[in-house]
């Protein structure tokens, strides 16, 4: 049985409490540098939450800057893997916080990122298994951002290794998987019926088309949840997209899931 404080966690990760999340990573800042100017942050976490996101992806020191009301109806999610756009590897992850921080940080959640195919991949997945003891420990909810990137990869958006890479994340103690999205976008029903555990697709369409409709399709293929931000932070008006996704998600254009965590999990696709 899950803990009582990760069961209270997981769902503070749904406004809705109907088991599905529109989460929205910030986490940019740290991979390629700054994703608006210092002084519109505030502003942009308003526009998300007044936008209905249930979530924010943000590494801990971005964490600590928060004025104390802005996330009173948002979930907190503390990332703790980094690379920047300057490596010689840009596929290696590394743990740069812990469980811990982000704890006394009052994340309801954590998230770690694994590249598979990458050169690095035998560390990240200690890097995983580690973090998830830590999560079951303190009873902290845990996303498991997995994709395949690395010079081993022929088709990152092969379902069949999607479905891999979603019991990858099962099998080291993940609560969620975040990932790529199957193409064609149906293809991705495959991946879910595949997870043990709910599954987020990440990020929008790979040829830029409409967002909402892109969402709209994944959200029909049964993944259980969206995680946008690189389209939503640059928005001309991140509240209004913010709001239309959160329809997509939670309104009837969604599937249908209970809450409970024996059910398949879904999936966040795209370029997050």
């Amino acid at each position: 049985m899950l803990k009582t404080g990760k069961l209270l966690r997981l769902r503070r990760l749904s406004l809705a409490g109907d088991g599905r999340h529109l989460l929205v990573p910030l986490d940019h800042s740290v991979s390629d540098g700054p994703i608006v100017p210092a002084g519109q942050w505030d502003d942009l976490l308003r526009a998300l939450v007044d936008g209905g996101a249930d979530g924010i992806i943000v590494h801990k020191g971005r964490a600590r800057s928060f004025a104390p009301d802005i996330l009173k109806n948002c979930a907190l999610v503390v990332h703790l893997s980094a690379s920047t756009a300057c490596s010689a590897d840009v596929d290696a992850k590394v743990l740069v916080a812990d469980v811990e921080e982000a704890l006394r940080l009052g994340a309801d959640a954590v998230s770690v990122h694994v590249n598979i195919g990458s050169d690095t991949e035998a560390r990240q997945l200690s890097d995983l298994g580690a973090v998830a003891r830590s999560c079951d420990a303190w009873g902290m909810p845990l996303i498991a951002m997995v994709y395949p990137r690395g010079p081993r990869i022929e088709d990152p958006r092969d379902p069949v290794l999607l479905a891999h890479l979603a019991n990858v994340a099962a099998d080291l103690g993940a609560d969620m998987v975040k990932t790529s999205v199957a193409l064609p976008v149906e293809r991705m029903a495959e991946v879910v019926a595949a997870s043990p555990i709910p599954v987020l697709a990440a990020g929008g369409p790979p040829d830029g088309s409409d967002l909402v409709e892109y969402g709209t399709a994944v959200m029909a293929t049964g993944c259980r949840g969206l995680a946008i931000g690189r389209r939503i932070f640059s928005a001309p008006s991140p509240a209004s997209l913010v709001s239309r996704l959160s329809a997509v998600v939670h309104g009837d254009m969604g599937t249908s899931h209970d809450m409970g965590m024996t059910t398949p999990s879904t999936f966040v696709a795209g370029v997050a």
